[in-house]
């Protein structure tokens, strides 16, 4: 798959998701919702969170960065997915009315922790030229 079929594709499933999110605010009602409602309510803006920061990590790192551009396109991804994560996170708090200042700053400190096990790693996997 070429770069540009990725982020066509990527661009696809992100206005799907953003549409399905849109679609279950206006149609689902909370009072009477099940747990299958909510599942969709949170994993499409999940997936609609992490595709459209996904997409503007890229663009932004293909820009600015000085390493091969189809190099970034793993790193925006992760990176996306933990900005969604926290959106979402505070977000199911927040519904659960259990949403703390401390419980955002130890969740992106755990974040923080594996991203930086990540970096060390494949820092430590790369072969020495």
């Amino acid at each position: 798959m070429t770069l540009k079929q990725y982020l066509n594709l990527m661009l696809i499933c992100t206005l799907i998701c953003w549409g399905v999110w849109v679609l279950s605010v206006f149609l689902i009602n909370p009072q009477n919702a099940g747990l299958l409602r909510f599942v969709l309510f949170y994993l499409s803006l999940f997936l609609a969170i992490l595709g459209t920061a996904a997409i503007i990590g890229f663009v932004v790192r293909a820009r600015l960065g000085k390493t091969p551009i189809f190099a970034q396109v793993g790193i925006a991804f992760r990176q996306g997915a933990w900005i969604a994560s926290i959106i979402v996170f505070c977000l199911l708090l927040q519904g659960l009315r259990m949403l703390r200042w401390w419980n955002l700053v130890l969740f992106i400190i755990l974040i923080g922790i594996i991203e930086l096990f990540i970096l060390t790693t494949h820092r430590r996997a790369k072969p020495v030229e």
